[in-house]
């Protein structure tokens, strides 16, 4: 080393590449300030993003508008809790007994959903899909508001000034197992006025807003704002939170039974399925009635208590773009392999095979 007239080996290093320098001082000058420069967050041991200031910004404004159009209220006390969480379990009972008209209940995988005083189409049952294609059943397709919500959450409701009286002509049940979730969305602003009303029974949760979902297999990208929401506590969603950004419930965060009670008004011009609209049609005309989708997967009750690895969180799935790149590449790998080993068959069998030419 001291031969070649370096005693430190990074001293070497650095006079064969001295162009390294140079781009570092090149950068720093153009960045100046630092406004639009990009940072590096590491999302993982193998994994690095980059943001931008800038967006790193606009997603803390979005979060503060947020917050201040949230308002969290702790009302019910534990003993509440337990009394409206039996009254739930008697829904659910009465529901499996197929007690409820057709309309009010509505299961899907790890989510039921039981409509009270009004309900509405929605999601995979629209013949049109798209925000603002909702329609609400026609009068008396789903049950009237059980008198225990009225007593045991409305009235608390309405004596502690989150709502007025006779606000609320629409209850929604939603009850998941673990792991269940609700994609995001903004509760239809045509069909219901604000604001939204919901009180969380069972366990503690989160609602996350801002979130994009993709399917096969289910991923959720990174929530501008988590709102933990812990159970009997209430939540009222307005202006900003309720209107201009979506809100979801992500499979990570239901790790025990939960059950939210939804309170909203609808709007007396709210479009109905027998009102002159795209979905309406004549009584002759009309399709058979929506049934009930009804799953057979049941909870895991040791599920809460195990390590959850989502297929969002594996290595594979965290790439959607490279993913895609990987899936065919394999899928030409493995075209290549099928010929070869199809050519090997032929050669091995003895088989001549005439080529015809066209």
């Amino acid at each position: 080393m001291a031969a070649s007239g370096y005693s430190d080996l990074r001293e070497k290093l650095k006079s064969m590449t001295p162009h390294r320098d140079d781009y570092g001082n090149k950068i720093r000058a153009s960045n100046g300030s630092g406004k639009g420069r990009k940072r590096k967050y590491r999302e993982s041991e193998d994994d690095e993003y980059e943001h931008s200031d800038d967006s790193a910004d606009l997603r803390e404004q979005e979060a503060r508008r947020v917050r201040s159009s949230v308002l969290q209220l702790s009302i019910f006390t534990p003993e509440e809790c337990a009394r409206i969480e039996e009254k739930i379990d008697e829904v659910v009972a009465k529901a499996e007994a197929g007690l409820y008209r057709e309309h009010t209940v509505d299961r899907a995988p790890l989510r039921n959903k039981y409509f009270f005083g009004e309900g509405y189409t929605y999601g995979a049952q629209l013949e049109r899909r798209g925000p603002g294609q909702e329609r609400l059943y026609r009068k008396g397709e789903v049950d009237e508001i059980p008198s225990w919500v009225h007593e045991l959450v409305i009235k608390r409701l309405v004596s502690n000034g989150v709502i007025p009286e006779g606000f609320v002509n629409s209850a929604v049940i939603n009850d998941y197992q673990p792991g269940g979730c609700i994609v995001s969305h903004v509760d239809p602003m045509h069909i219901f006025a604000r604001p939204i009303v919901s009180v969380s029974f069972f366990s503690d949760s989160a609602l996350c807003f801002g979130c994009r979902f993709q399917f096969k297999p289910i991923r959720v990208s990174e929530p501008v704002f988590v709102l933990p929401v812990m159970r009997g506590s209430v939540t009222v969603l307005s202006g900003y939170a309720a209107d201009d950004i979506t809100h979801c419930i992500r499979p990570q965060d239901i790790k025990e039974r939960r059950a939210v009670i939804i309170l909203r008004k609808t709007k007396p011009d709210a479009p109905r399925l027998d009102s002159d609209s795209p979905l309406s049609s004549s009584p002759a005309q009309r399709p058979a009635p929506l049934k009930a989708k009804r799953s057979h997967r049941k909870a895991d009750p040791d599920a809460a208590h195990r390590p959850r690895v989502l297929e969002m969180d594996k290595e594979e799935n965290r790439h959607p773009s490279l993913s895609r790149h990987r899936r065919h590449s394999v899928s030409s790998e493995n075209y290549r392999r099928r010929d070869e080993d199809h050519d090997k068959h032929q050669e091995s069998s003895g088989r001549k095979v005439k080529m015809r030419r066209h």
